[in-house]
């Protein structure tokens, strides 16, 4: 007979942890690989820095909508934003 308070794990419960505590790194990892990224735009393209960029806002917002890790989540939209900016302001100041 099993006592109540026993050790064994309880399946059904999951872990405490869930997966949108990680909005806020991936956006700014996100964002960071995008500014790099975007300042070399002219080397490699403009295809990850519209990618990653828009991936951090993306996470960034979400991770604000929820307020977890809103510092992080806010970086990283910010970063992301810029690198989506950047290559466009970019091309249109050599280009005119």
């Amino acid at each position: 007979m099993l006592e109540p308070d026993s050790e064994e794990p309880d399946m059904t419960t999951g872990s405490a942890d869930s997966p949108a505590t990680l909005y806020g790194p991936v956006s700014v990892v996100l964002g960071t690989v995008a500014l790099i990224t975007a300042v070399f735009a002219g080397f490699i393209g403009i295809a990850i820095p519209f990618l990653f960029g828009s991936l951090a806002v993306t996470f960034g917002l979400l991770g604000l909508a929820r307020r977890l890790n809103r510092g992080q989540c806010a970086i990283g939209l910010a970063a992301g934003s810029l690198s989506v900016l950047y290559p466009i302001f970019l091309a249109g100041a050599l280009g005119a």
